[in-house]
């Protein structure tokens, strides 16, 4: 923990975002095992990741957004709720310029603008899209942490990257199983599926290199990254989780994921 705590805080970012992207893979390895996932258990993780990311946009990022523009001298709901809207709104927009599909839906269902792109890739691009805004939160908390901002420390940092780590696992299930069942082979299942969290890092070090160019704008940037993660929730995790009509036990997961991630944060935090 020593060791860690006295790299740069982009280093940090980087370390823990690979570290998440890699359970990405880890969530896509069963493709080696079975062609098919009991769709109650993945209804269920999807849940979870959804309360996990719910917990996670208040807890690590909107609460400490409205901690930070208080010391800054900031009327402190304004850049807590510009942020989150932004975020939401800029999600919106690439949601509907990049070609993209949710597992469960058939290729004529795809997303974006018109594209004559294979299935395999526009799954991958669907969790892409996903992993961006969590990548980014993970580094905007280490950037803050770093800046001696109240409310925001490296543990609880590390604390909103294991909540990341834990809700990219079902990620990487979701991408790679669909993939298997069409018939490719289990090695290119899992590289596909492991594909989706390489953009993590690179939104990691984005994020935490932007705190500490710009200090000033860190509320607002929490609270981007809290709004891009909330519309994750709300357009993909939550439908996704309840698309086979089941409601009860993506419900359950949602409230245990929510928990988790709340008593993570408390206990790092």
């Amino acid at each position: 923990m020593a060791f860690f705590t006295s790299l740069s805080p982009v280093m940090q970012a980087f370390i823990a975002t690979l570290i998440s992207a890699g359970t990405t893979a880890l969530g896509a390895l069963p493709v080696f095992f079975f062609k098919e996932i009991n769709r109650k258990f993945l209804d269920g993780m999807l849940g979870a990741a959804a309360g996990v990311m719910i917990a996670a946009s208040f807890w690590s990022l909107l609460l400490p957004a409205i901690e930070i523009a208080k010391e800054l001298n900031y009327t402190p709901w304004i850049p807590a709720a510009l942020g989150f809207l932004s975020g939401g709104l800029c999600l919106l927009l690439i949601d509907k310029i990049l070609p993209h599909l949710h597992p469960s839906l058939a290729e004529a269902d795809a997303e974006g603008l018109p594209t004559s792109w294979r299935r395999s890739t526009l799954l991958v691009l669907a969790i892409t899209l996903h992993n961006f805004p969590e990548g980014l939160a993970v580094g905007v908390a280490f950037g803050a942490a770093a800046a001696g901002m109240p409310g925001a420390t490296v543990a609880g940092a590390i604390a909103l990257g294991i909540g990341i780590c834990l809700q990219n696992f079902p990620e990487g299930t979701a991408v790679a199983m669909p993939l298997r069942r069409e018939g490719l082979s289990p090695m290119k299942c899992f590289l596909l599926g492991s594909a989706s969290g390489i953009v993590e890092p690179i939104a990691g070090v984005l994020g935490a290199g932007l705190v500490l160019l710009a200090r000033p704008v860190l509320p607002f940037t929490l609270a981007f990254a809290a709004g891009a993660m909330i519309f994750v929730v709300a357009e993909e995790l939550i439908p996704e989780s309840q698309r086979e009509g089941d409601t009860d036990i993506p419900t359950i997961g949602l409230m245990c994921g929510f928990a988790l991630m709340m008593l993570l944060d408390v206990a790092f935090g």
